[in-house]
């Protein structure tokens, strides 16, 4: 791949630096500029409901909230947001709302004149979705967007008189036809949509604005939100972002998907306004997302090392708008075509090792079999550091020693030695098959340790102690490329007296980010909070983060959205009982929707899709396509197993 023209799209590759954006006002609260990283949610209540939905946005907003955003799929709904803002504002609470809107222009209009913010799709504003593939010619495709500039051009007029505020978001899976014909389902189509709106708005000097480009796919959130920064820079745009994987799901993988896809973008600077969807209760996304902006409130006083190397953020390897892996050899089963490595970190046990506590990564010994059984996230490596193991290991297991452990063993099958920059070099024994070399920043740009001079039997571990190690680690491994070195590389990063939550987010997004960039063959995520660290969390997080890049996958996957106003059916319930029967479909992609918003077009990226369509009814798709409409809610989900098991993707649960 050769250097594309400009990859611009953020300040600093190698070290912290937000982007400047626009101020912009939605009632007192500002939103980019010099404003901190704001955080915000969505009510999962019926908007005609005006009690349920006022004390849930108390919740909300008590929790941390600072802009609560409400669904308006119809007028009614969208007429009773003043009795929910008047209740509010009774109640002594001003936090500013924004209404939803999907398919319905009356009611952003009524909604503008109500509340401080209104979000339109413009995949849905002024098109209906059809799937259909439409050759436009240059003169067809101007008439489509004179027609839609003529229908979104009265809301533009009320939001100015108004005062009120407008999010432009964009969803991977509610592209119009249009779109996806002209740019095919891609982050540049994303861009383009959001673009055509936005310069309908500059065309009537309209400029309180914020973008988004949400997808459930990590990697297309990724890069379409990068593109759309890159696009603004090079037109002289500077709108505020916010920032969203959608449809995350809930639990661990809602939050590790998240943080992977959110946190990936403030690395980068980007990011003014964020809000983290689960499957879970509003109130319960707050925390998470505060986590994240206390993290990057303080990275701009925090110290950025300075490196002797001149390495440029430009390179023919790569480019951030496309996923690309680093090309790198195979050693032993790292590297090359290899799926990323797990290594788990027992160096810190002071007491002997027994078989049994190999469960918490993955292995389970049989006494009574005299066997191993392995789960789908069983660990590839154990690093022992100076502990040994005396039992015999199952045989898919390597185990890493500190060197001078390596070189006493007697035993050497599948153990391995883990070097410093300087032991190496002067190491007396080493592995004929597979060594370690773990490396910081100061050692590979010491000319003293040459890359180049490393055999082919070596592993690279990267390891930072900065709080922003992603940039120094990524400024590593643009050394690599620089060099044209094809050595694979184990990413390692160890934090210090972190909660369970915050070991989860902060990992998510540090080595998240890096395999986003296509950089790593392995990760390594060790925890030292106590003594003893909780392996089975550190883990089952490393194999979530692998899973949430699609770099590995190990499970199932749930494209499960946070619930709204216009949900059909009980969500959390629902996508509770279908992990319950499916989730021992590795690799399966299962959409849950409660309505049919964003329903169809999340399919794109769903093998299966349970979709809600009216009260009590559910419609199935198998990819985009609708399989079985309006069948019961009741038997919707055996329904939904006898269509899995029809196209050849069921497994019995072992």
């Amino acid at each position: 791949m050769s250097i594309k023209t400009n990859i611009n799209y953020c300040n600093s590759l190698f070290h912290y630096s937000r982007l400047k954006t626009r101020e912009v006002k939605v009632g007192e609260l500002g939103i980019g500029g010099n404003n901190p990283i704001r955080i915000q949610s969505m009510t999962t209540t019926d908007t005609m409901d005006t009690k349920k939905t006022v004390e849930q946005s108390i919740r909300m907003i008590e929790a941390g909230c600072e802009l609560v955003r409400i669904t308006a799929p119809s007028i009614n709904e969208a007429k009773n947001l003043e009795n929910i803002k008047k209740e509010l504002r009774k109640r002594g609470y001003k936090t500013p709302l924004c209404a939803d809107i999907h398919f319905t222009p009356n009611a952003a209009e009524l909604a503008a004149r109500i509340v401080e913010k209104v979000r339109v799709n413009p995949g849905n504003y002024a098109d209906r979705k059809k799937f259909e593939h439409i050759e436009y010619t240059d003169k067809t495709y101007d008439e489509e967007l004179e027609r839609i500039r003529e229908r979104f051009l009265p809301l533009i007029k009320i939001c100015k008189e108004n005062g009120t505020a407008m999010r432009i978001g964009t969803n991977h899976g509610s592209l119009s036809d249009r779109i996806l014909s002209r740019y095919g389902d891609t982050p540049l189509g994303m861009v383009e949509s959001a673009f055509e709106f936005l310069r309908i708005c500059e065309e009537k000097k309209y400029f309180d604005i914020v973008l988004s480009m949400k997808a459930s796919n990590t990697q297309v959130m990724v890069q379409a939100y990068r593109l759309l920064v890159n696009k603004m820079l090079q037109t002289d745009r500077n709108y505020p972002l916010h920032l969203g994987v959608t449809e995350a799901g809930d639990g661990e993988d809602g939050r590790i998907k998240s943080a992977v896809g959110i946190g990936t973008l403030l690395e980068d600077g980007l990011g003014d306004t964020i809000r983290v969807s689960l499957t879970e209760e509003p109130e319960f996304e707050i925390p998470v997302a505060k986590n994240f902006a206390e993290r990057y409130s303080k990275r701009e006083k925090a110290e950025v090392k300075s490196q002797k190397s001149k390495v440029k953020s430009q390179n023919p390897h790569y480019y951030p708008f496309e996923y690309k892996r680093r090309e790198t050899i195979s050693v032993s089963n790292i590297g090359g075509h290899n799926v990323p490595r797990v290594v788990a970190d027992f160096s810190g046990l002071t007491s002997k090792i027994a078989p049994s506590q190999l469960f918490s990564v993955g292995y389970n010994y049989s006494e009574k079999l005299d066997k191993w059984n392995l789960s789908d996230q069983a660990c590839d490596y154990i690093y022992l550091g100076d502990n040994e193991i005396d039992f015999q290991i199952p045989g898919t297991l390597g185990l890493i020693y500190n060197a001078k452990t390596f070189s006493k063993l007697k035993n050497k099958n599948r153990t391995y030695p883990l070097f410093n920059s300087e032991e190496y070099f002067s190491a007396k024994e080493r592995s004929k098959e597979l060594n370690f070399v773990a490396v910081t920043l100061d050692s590979i740009f010491n000319s003293q340790f040459s890359i180049l001079n490393l055999d082919p039997t070596v592993v690279l571990i990267v390891e930072t102690s900065n709080d922003h190690g992603m940039a120094e680690q990524r400024k590593m491994f643009f050394e690599l490329l620089h060099l044209n070195s094809k050595i694979p590389v184990i990413i390692k990063r160890s934090y210090k007296d972190l909660s369970e939550e915050k070991l989860q987010l902060y990992s998510s997004t540090d080595l998240g980010a890096l395999l986003l960039d296509g950089f790593g063959d392995g990760i390594w995520i060790s925890n030292h909070k106590q003594e003893t660290e909780n392996r089975q969390l550190t883990n089952s997080t490393a194999f979530g983060i692998l899973q949430a890049t699609r770099t590995r996958i190990s499970k199932t996957e749930y494209i499960s959205c946070p619930s709204c106003g216009r949900t059909l059916f009980d969500l959390q319930e629902t996508t509770a009982k279908i992990r319950s029967r499916t989730s021992h479909l590795k690799g399966v992609k299962i959409g849950i929707m409660g309505c049919i918003v964003n329903g169809p077009g999340e399919m794109a990226d769903a093998d299966y899709g349970y979709v809600g369509t009216g009260v009590g009814k559910i419609t199935l798709y198998k990819g985009k396509e609708v399989v079985k409409r309006n069948i019961s809610s009741e038997t919707a989900v055996d329904e939904l197993i006898s269509l899995i098991k029809e196209n050849g993707d069921w497994v019995e649960e072992k």
